[in-house]
């Protein structure tokens, strides 16, 4: 399914980080439908290099295409922001100038503004394809 050196994203269960997607590699298959992935900007607690952690297929997929690059973005479009290393899904709740916008986050229930190069369209990772949210 994924082998050496494959780009991917990968989700975590742990609390706090639930519906985050963090930008990986495949180093190893350790097993049946489990890998051995390093990640691109976490660090290990000693800042000795990038994390790695083990994650089931159901965690992983692949790094999607860069054609999900937009000029701009409208009101209330569902787009994924790049935060604490990581893609989080939310909402666009405000145009705002300079190429900002106020982006809410259903999950937190909290609003946080983004550059637009820190955005870009949500879409998920269904049945083997990328399926792209509908663009308001």
């Amino acid at each position: 399914m994924f082998s050496k050196g494959t780009l991917v994203e990968v989700s975590t269960d742990e609390d706090g980080f639930e519906g985050a997607w963090f930008a990986a590699s495949i180093v190893k298959a350790v097993g049946k439908d489990k890998f051995l992935v390093q990640y691109q900007s976490l660090r290990t607690d000693d800042d000795s290099g990038f994390l790695t952690e083990e994650f089931d297929t159901l965690h992983i997929r692949p790094s999607p295409p860069e054609t999900f690059v937009v000029d701009r973005f409208n009101l209330f479009e569902e787009v994924d922001a790049l935060y604490n290393d990581g893609w989080w899904v939310g909402v666009i709740s405000k145009v705002l100038g300079g190429s900002k916008y106020l982006i809410y986050f259903r999950d937190t229930d909290e609003e946080m503004e983004f550059k637009h190069s820190d955005l870009r369209l949500h879409h998920d990772w269904i049945d083997g394809k990328w399926i792209m949210a509908s663009r308001v």
